[in-house]
Order: C-alpha cells, then structure tokens, then sequence
C-alpha cells in the first residue's frame, strides 16, 4: 500500500490566534514577541511584516526598524497551547496517527483511511476548510508519500496553500529548490556542498556517490536518499518531550553578576510556566555558559525532589552559576529543566503548606499572563532590572 502522509503548518499562528481575541489587528503588520528594551526577539510576524524583511527569531528591535509600523504584541503561550490542542484534536477525526512537532504543526498518516475519508488530497482540503471554518486559523497543507517531502511540500504552499506531490515524482519536485530546503542541510554543510560545484536539490542526487562520501563522510549517502525524495521515517504518535530550556545570547558580552542572576531568575519563570502548563515536573537542573571567547561550558543537579516552582529551579541554576563563572564576559547564559515526570505520577508532600501556597500564586500568575500577555505580570526584581538596564542606556547614549 503506498504510504499518504500530510504536513499541517498553521500561518503565522500567534499573531493568527491575536488576530482572534483581537480584530483590530486584522491586515495590519503584527509582530508577537518580547519587548526591544529588553533585547526580546520576534515569535511570530505576520505576513505584513515579513514582506518588510521580518523573519520569526530576529531581535525585535531589528524588526522595528524594518517595519516601524508594526504592532507588537507580548506573547500568550498558553492560549496559543489551547487553540493549538483544539486544532491537534480535529486531525484527530482523520487518523489516529498524528505526531505533534511544535505548538503549530504535524505529521498525519493518512495510509489506508481512503475507505473512511477518501483520498488524501481531499482530506487535507477538508481538513484547511475545517480549521478555517470551526476554529477560525489558516494552516497550510503538503501531501506526499513521506514526511520530508510532505513539509517542503507545506512549505512551499503557504500561506493558506495546499501541494500534493503525486506517489514516484518526489525527486522530480525537490529537483529544482536549493539544498538548503532539505533537513540537515545547515550553513555548514551548505557551503561544504556548494564547493562541490552542487545547488540544487537535483543535482545533489545525481552527484556521484562517493565523491559525496569523500566530501560530507557518512552524511553524505543520507543526504543524496533524501534528494532523491526518499524517507522511510514513520509518523510517531505521542512524541514525548525530554527536557524545556531557554538560553540568551547577549548582543554586547555580559559582565554584571547581578544582572547575569537576573536573567537566570527570568529564564526559571518562563520554564515553570510552561512546566506547569503541560503538567510536568522536573528533577534535574542545567546550565549553559559561554564565555566571549566561545569557550561553553555545562553543569547540571538533580533536584531532591521534582518542582515546577521557579524559586526551586532558580536557586539550583544559580548555585550552579555561582560554582562555574570565572568572571569573563558571558556571550550566551541558558538554563534547561530536564528528568520529567507527570504531576500524578508523584507523591508530594501533602503538608507542605509553603508548596502550595506557592502552587496557588504560580498558577494564578500563569491565569493572568494567559489573558494579557507574558510581560502583563512580572517579579518586582526583575521589573527593577529592566529600569536599571534602561537607565544606564540612556545615560550613556
């Protein structure tokens, strides 16, 4: 039976699911992510705004400049969570083999559900209407006979598009894009491959194999399969997350103990967030330094017992802090929460009135950043950090 597999991408979702709560922002240029005073970068960008240069992961003050008129928005992870489960919920009514990647996107398997819902290409075209019609949001569709050219196929559709790639002319259809466009082809490898003369998907897979070998090692014969349109990676249901981090990579090396702790207070805020939100504990702790001179280093502990508080995760990251700076300038700081367990697969102190009291507040704190935005409640020290910051900026512009 040849395989149907789909790739569903929602457009733009964050600033899509603003774009609900708000109508006002509808056909405006939107940009969701952190403020520019405090180095935050940008989510999501709507289509306004990516036409102006924007791309999601730029610092936001950069996308100002390219697009002043943009409206920024603070992010709200936890509304976009819920539309997202509404969305993962009706692919549901399709097959049962659905694999979640991010909050926005999935693989389906749609192999041997003709019977049931017709072919695929007019399931993926049900599917766009639905999510359009019941939920409100745009998603973009690639059909094709394996993952890797179902999400090149998505891709090259958005927004709003949907691209069936017919069973035998995978490889005719990557053909013609850059190599760039296939996994694992980064900057690195880019440039190892385009020194061979190769820019084109097509030309990658007809590119003598062992020269291929002798110029990318192992990688290269993976590489050459997947040119030729060849994936055999099955849809995985019930992916399950291994860890949450956060890192920040300073735009001027950071010096200042007290403002380096900061920022290890704020990245321990955010990921209990969303540790509580997912319903999950964590028991061990990491941190990542990188110092100017691209030296990184790592050190983790696991926590006597597991927590989604972030007074819990801070102190660890920060005894772990304190016992690795040698006081150079830090280019990148990041802190990661790893070991999960579910909420009920644990027995908590049921005494520990501090505990929940302090379960009580975190999850009120979340209620109100879910309504408002992430940057509508913050820790007092970490909103006098910010003053401080911009202080000084200006005092020394």
């Amino acid at each position: 039976m040849e395989r149907q597999i789909a790739h569903m991408d929602l457009d733009a979702f964050f600033v899509a699911v603003e774009r609900l709560l708000d109508p006002a922002l509808v056909g405006k240029a939107v940009l969701v992510g952190g403020s520019p005073e405090h180095r935050g970068v940008v989510a999501s960008a709507s289509y306004e705004a990516r036409a102006r240069g924007v791309r999601s992961a730029m610092p936001m003050a950069q996308a100002l400049r390219l697009c002043p008129e943009a409206i920024r928005v603070p992010p709200r992870h936890g509304v976009y969570g819920q539309h997202s489960r509404r969305v993962m919920a009706l692919l549901g009514d399709y097959t049962p083999i659905v694999e979640q990647v991010s909050v926005d996107e999935a693989f389906l398997d749609l192999t041997g559900t003709e019977g049931l819902h017709g072919p695929a290409p007019e399931v993926a075209a049900r599917i766009q209407q639905r999510v359009q019609d019941e939920l409100g949001l745009s998603c973009s569709l690639g059909v094709a006979s394996c993952k890797l050219v179902a999400k090149i196929a998505c891709s090259t559709g958005k927004p709003h598009g949907l691209v069936v790639v017919p069973n035998g002319q995978e490889a005719a259809f990557l053909a013609p894009m850059p190599v760039e466009a296939l996994w694992g082809v980064g900057e690195a490898t880019s440039r190892r491959i385009r020194a061979l003369g190769i820019h084109t998907i097509g030309q990658l897979a007809a590119w003598p194999g062992h020269g291929l070998r002798h110029a990318l090692g192992d990688s290269g014969s993976a590489l050459q399969r997947a040119a030729k349109g060849i994936d055999e990676r099955p849809v995985t249901p019930e992916r399950e997350r291994k860890s949450y981090s956060h890192e920040r990579t300073f735009a001027v090396d950071e010096r200042d103990a007290v403002r380096l702790r900061r920022t290890l207070l704020g990245m321990a805020d955010g990921l209990t967030s969303q540790l509580r939100q997912d319903h999950v504990l964590a028991r061990t702790v990491r941190i990542k330094l990188r110092s100017s001179s691209y030296e990184t280093q790592t050190r983790q502990v696991r926590l006597e017992q597991p927590t989604d508080h972030a007074d819990e995760v801070f102190k660890a990251a920060l005894e772990l802090f304190d016992a690795s700076w040698d006081r150079r300038p830090v280019r990148l700081i990041g802190v990661a929460v790893t070991d999960l367990l579910t909420v009920g697969g644990t027995q908590l102190d049921l005494f520990a009135h501090d505990d929940q009291r302090r379960t009580r507040l975190s999850r009120a704190v979340d209620d109100i950043r879910d309504r408002f935005g992430t940057e509508a409640i913050t820790r007092a020290s970490l909103a006098r950090g910010a003053r401080h910051t911009r202080t000084v900026s200006k005092d020394r512009a």
